[in-house]
């Protein structure tokens, strides 16, 4: 009885710090000016993850064309990983940034933005158990295909936005992001 509440009391006392943890640096991230979002970016392969998501994104004949064993070196193992995963956070950011110039259409993108990163949080995690459990052979192509898409697709939002919200920004954005 005593081993059961422990572990509900652990389970909620980790909850409630991942809970605390995103609130802080999301905060943060709201503070931040332009510039200062676009130095929290961590360089990721764009390219890499762009043939992941269209390949995912846009099916064809012979579904597996991209190797499962390729597919985790194409994201950069678990490094790119953790970055796409960081990057999700100052992506959303620079989306709410737009609000200044473009409020209706950045109001709709943050959202889409905020669930495609919740989509990215679950195939990161889905991972990160699968590797330390043992069973991201089989369930891990798919989890790194999700993550690599959702990161493709909140990339791409942000910098439809800037085309159409504030043009002369994007050079420098699309150079960082």
């Amino acid at each position: 009885m005593s081993l059961t509440i422990l572990l509900f009391l652990s389970i909620v006392l980790l909850l409630g710090f991942a809970f605390t943890r995103t609130y802080v640096k999301r905060s943060m991230l709201a503070r931040l000016n332009w510039d200062d979002l676009l130095i929290e970016l961590e360089p990721v392969s764009t390219e890499e993850i762009s043939t992941i998501a269209l390949d995912y994104l846009h099916p064809r004949r012979g579904e597996a064309r991209i190797q499962p064993e390729a597919l985790w070196e194409m994201i950069g193992k678990a490094d790119g990983l953790r970055k796409m995963y960081a990057n999700a956070g100052v992506l959303i950011a620079l989306a709410a940034y737009a609000q200044r110039w473009n409020r209706t259409e950045s109001l709709v993108v943050v959202e889409r933005m905020r669930r495609d990163g919740k989509i990215l949080r679950r195939a990161t995690l889905r991972l990160s158990l699968g590797l330390v459990l043992g069973y991201d052979r089989v369930y891990g192509p798919f989890s790194v295909q999700e993550a690599a898409t959702a990161y493709y697709l909140m990339r791409e939002r942000v910098l439809a936005l800037y085309e159409t919200s504030h043009a002369g920004r994007l050079p420098r954005l699309a150079a960082v992001v």
